[in-house]
């Protein structure tokens, strides 16, 4: 139940850190790259191919009632009008069809595995009286600093959320944090018709009971009273959402206490000392390339995501907007002539 309530709260942040960059026709390019640290990152280095190494551009066209979200590999297709989305592959030039009631039929039957997930956790934790109960803390501050990326004049916006057990610091528990780091241009008119699309499309879902209603927000958001709380502090504090995130790094990391982080090194320290440990370290070694020391950079707001002692970074996702415009084609947002629909 913990990490399902801890998932639903950095959702929840997280739309609370997008929301307010919400018509004319626009097309944005906007590239996604997610870094794993440790042995999952060495893996996606190995196995994850060029998506993983150089990450993923995705241009997103809204005109009307469709939007087309492409990559080099595949697009989706969303048309309001018709209530359909088209999956479509462009390394084999073919799509498939599903209805919004087709959808919206698979997102109830997603809900009512989790509900039920959820009530099997919640009578395993009942079993359990050590079971701790979480909290979570949420900050948000405007640095001052300002950069020009992709040709706008942008102002940073850092947001924090830490997760940890409840009556004690994140310091004195462990836990988990997570830092969005936001680029804001001034509001950008055209990015608006992305977000109104998108409204469009949830209300149309919520339609068929598919999507959450604003009693089921507000059941959600009664959970997690510091949201609230974080959203007076945001105003009281003078940080300004309101504009259109150009680049936004978000930094997931884990925070031990001291003798967690004490008796981890000890570990380490005893399996490096054993053959079995000092062969391991020589394989892990083997064939990587020497590191660089890390630098900081010199425009990171103070007080941003580092690692330490107490504190290791897990994933780091960049997205970026490299390009807005706003002439959209026919061929922009339909499905390739010639691909064939696949039953």
């Amino acid at each position: 139940m913990i990490r399902l309530r801890v998932g639903a709260a950095l959702a929840l942040c997280g739309l609370l850190v997008t929301a307010g960059a919400a018509g004319a026709d626009v097309k944005a390019t906007e590239k996604t790259q997610t870094k794993f640290e440790g042995m999952l990152g060495r893996m996606m280095g190995l196995f994850g191919g060029k998506a993983a190494k150089e990450g993923i551009v995705s241009t997103v066209s809204v005109k009307g009632d469709r939007k087309m979200t492409a990559n080099e590999d595949s697009a989706t297709l969303v048309d309001l009008a018709e209530e359909k989305v088209y999956e479509i592959s462009l390394r084999d030039k073919s799509y498939r069809v599903y209805t919004f009631a087709e959808m919206r039929k698979k997102m109830e039957e997603a809900r009512a595995k989790a509900d039920e997930d959820a009530r099997k956790q919640q009578t395993r934790e009942k079993k359990d009286a050590n079971q701790k109960e979480m909290e979570i803390d949420f900050s948000a501050k405007e640095t001052g600093k300002k950069r020009e990326i992709s040709g706008y004049s942008c102002r940073e916006v850092v947001v924090t959320v830490a997760v940890h057990e409840k009556g004690k610091t994140l310091e004195q528990a462990g836990g988990i944090l997570m830092t969005v780091d936001s680029w804001m241009a001034p509001k950008i008119a055209a990015m608006r018709e992305i977000t109104d699309f998108d409204m469009r499309y949830a209300k149309k879902m919520a339609e068929g009971g598919a999507m959450p209603s604003a009693e089921q927000m507000a059941q959600a958001l009664a959970m997690y009273p510091g949201l609230k709380q974080a959203m007076a502090r945001m105003q009281s504090e003078k940080v300004n959402m309101d504009g259109t995130p150009i680049e936004t790094v978000t930094i997931v990391q884990s925070v031990t206490t001291a003798d967690q982080a004490t008796n981890a090194k000890k570990q380490d320290n005893e399996r490096g000392e054993s053959p079995a440990g000092a062969l391991g370290g020589m394989l892990g070694r083997f064939g990587k390339k020497k590191e660089e020391p890390k630098e900081q950079a010199a425009d990171a707001p103070k007080g941003a995501a580092t690692d330490g002692p107490n504190k290791s970074t897990f994933m780091t996702t960049t997205l970026s907007v490299l390009s807005i415009g706003t002439s959209v084609g026919p061929q922009d947002i339909a499905v390739p002539v010639g691909f064939k629909l696949k039953g």
